[in-house]
């Protein structure tokens, strides 16, 4: 059987819930691309292993990463941060129509790079870094100081459409993407591992 063949498979196998299902057609109006279903269910695994009590997520889009999230530990406190009002706004109504206590969201406007110095170290158990892909180094240095100990990083989009695995594409951000996949999964220190399914994910567990 032809890898494109096992591709379509998993891709028609996740049944994604109703309201998230809302929230992706929302996110297309607006222009936020959101996390596939495949690696929005993987996500949602990770949640519930840990299981979360405290998430972050950084670039909210229309919700759909979080209601994920959620959907795999509802119990959880979300803390999710984008820099586009009208993203936040589409997010909060998926949350509310999924029946999340507005209490369990927190909604931060403003840029990653401002607000993530700010965050409390050692405070998550489940860090989303889903924006700013040319920052995305940045980012995840900051995501693995955010995790707590045992705590999960993911990075999905990680393959940049398949760009890393061309040894023909050398350019700045497919460069970045490829020497953090190499770097994360050759470190001793964190339990990593990248996931093929939809557009990649790359999951990065720190030492307890």
């Amino acid at each position: 059987m032809s890898d494109s063949a096992i591709s379509r498979f998993v891709r028609e196998a996740v049944v994604e819930p109703d309201v998230i299902s809302r929230a992706r057609q929302t996110a297309l109006e607006l222009g936020a691309q959101p996390i596939s279903p495949a690696v929005g269910a993987q996500c949602a695994v990770i949640a519930a292993s840990a299981p979360a009590r405290a998430i972050i997520e950084i670039g909210t889009g229309a919700g759909v990463s979080g209601l994920w999230l959620l959907h795999g530990s509802p119990g959880a406190v979300l803390t999710t941060i984008d820099e586009e009002p009208e993203h936040l706004a589409a997010a909060r109504q998926a949350f509310a129509a999924s029946g999340t206590p507005l209490t369990r969201v927190r909604c931060i406007a403003g840029r990653a790079a401002t607000v993530l110095p700010r965050m409390n170290e050692g405070a998550y158990d489940v860090v989303m870094i889903d924006a700013d892909p040319e920052h995305v180094l940045e980012h995840v240095e900051h995501g693995l100081r955010l995790a707590r100990p045992g705590g999960t990083v993911l990075v999905p989009r990680v393959l940049h459409g398949g760009r890393v695995a061309d040894p023909v594409a050398r350019d700045p951000l497919t460069a970045d993407y490829r020497g953090l996949i190499e770097e994360t999964l050759g470190s001793p220190g964190v339990i990593a591992a990248l996931s093929t399914v939809g557009e990649g994910l790359l999951q990065i567990t720190t030492a307890r």
